[in-house]
């Protein structure tokens, strides 16, 4: 007797199996309904047959369902923050990031499908996927890194050895579909990232460079923040030498030293300790945090070195150092003579890194 679930819930190796879509097709009784869907039809003819479902559903919706479903959908609850502090601080950041040498870019809402998944291992589960064959931003880095690989293939194919870098940064709104398990935890939120590729330029050179570069560019704009009435203190930063030890010293010699002669105030230090993001980044990684007015210790910034760019260009030599930095946890917690209800949490309910595997 040929079962339908049993044919169609077959999942890649490692792949944890979903009883909820066992279920479905079981109930469907459509043999082979995953496999034809998934890998039958062309992107094409899915997008097609997909945009015909939807149209039908959508001519279901009568005006009071709409508005109980945005009620209750959290992907279409708007963000808690006043939007004219949100503009000006995107003013500030962008003065800022020019001063740095980063380009800024305004990113489209939606990006590639796979764009999470096919680069950072993110399970497709996390990111909000469309019916036209893309899927909302979920990690703004994920689609710099696109636009840096496109600039870096440039800039190969006028000379194959070219080290020059591309710094690229974007304030942008990004949406993750995970579920978490604090219901305060909103779903979308403003991030500011940045990413800086180039090439290999050996004795981990670039690496020790480029780290330079976006710390302290993240540093600035917490600085400048202030002239908007957001105070971060006993801010520290600390980074992790993620290759067992090997690049330690150069991370001390050559990142931290000059940054703390050039912040003073700032404490900058080693984290041997730390656990997140291992296997995620590769290399070192980095992680900023600060004190809020009413004393609470944040996560602001987060940032490391991924294999994307060499991925993307099929070059071992591409370097890319991917970071984000919350901006609406920098602007609800952090301005000053505000408030804060017991149990207030941040809008983005997180911090900036990252959409995890």
């Amino acid at each position: 007797m040929n079962d339908p679930s049993r044919h169609d819930v077959n999942q890649p190796a490692g792949e944890t199996p979903d009883p909820r879509l066992g279920r479905v097709l079981r109930e469907g009784a459509t043999p082979g309904l995953l496999s034809a869907l998934a890998e039958r039809l062309s992107p094409a003819d899915l997008q097609t047959l997909l945009l015909a479902v939807y149209r039908r559903r959508a001519a279901a919706v009568t005006p009071g369902l709409l508005l109980r479903q945005y009620e209750r959908n959290r992907f279409t609850t708007p963000s808690a923050l006043d939007p004219g502090d949100l503009a000006r601080f995107d003013v500030l950041v962008h003065e800022r990031l020019t001063r740095h040498g980063f380009a800024a870019l305004a990113l489209s809402p939606v990006c590639p499908l796979g764009t999470n998944s096919a680069v950072a291992t993110v399970d497709q589960n996390k990111v909000l996927t469309t019916v036209r064959n893309t899927e909302v931003v979920a990690d703004a880095t994920n689609v710099l890194a696109l636009e840096c690989a496109v600039r870096r293939r440039e800039l190969l194919r006028a000379d194959a050895r070219s080290r020059q870098r591309v710094r690229l940064g974007a304030t942008h709104r990004v949406l993750r579909a995970q579920a978490f398990a604090d219901p305060d935890m909103a779903s979308h939120f403003k991030l500011l990232a940045l990413c800086t590729a180039g090439r290999d330029e050996g004795s981990f050179g670039f690496e020790t460079a480029v780290l330079i570069e976006q710390i302290s560019a993240h540093l600035d704009v917490l600085r400048s923040a202030r002239e908007l009435g957001y105070h971060a203190s006993a801010v520290r930063v600390t980074v992790t030498d993620l290759t067992g030890g090997r690049h330690r010293p150069a991370l001390r010699e050559r990142v931290l030293d000059p940054l703390t002669r050039g912040h003073p105030g700032i404490t900058f230090d080693l984290d041997d300790e730390r656990a997140a993001g291992r296997g995620y980044y590769a290399g070192a990684c980095f992680e900023i945090r600060a004190a809020t007015p009413a004393g609470d210790d944040l996560n602001l910034a987060d940032g490391g070195f991924t294999s994307w760019s060499a991925d993307l260009l099929s070059n071992a030599k591409e370097r890319l150092l991917i970071s984000g930095l919350g901006v609406e946890r920098l602007c609800e917690r952090f301005r000053e003579h505000v408030r804060t209800e017991p149990g207030g949490r941040s809008p983005d309910g997180e911090a900036p890194s990252p959409v995890s595997p």
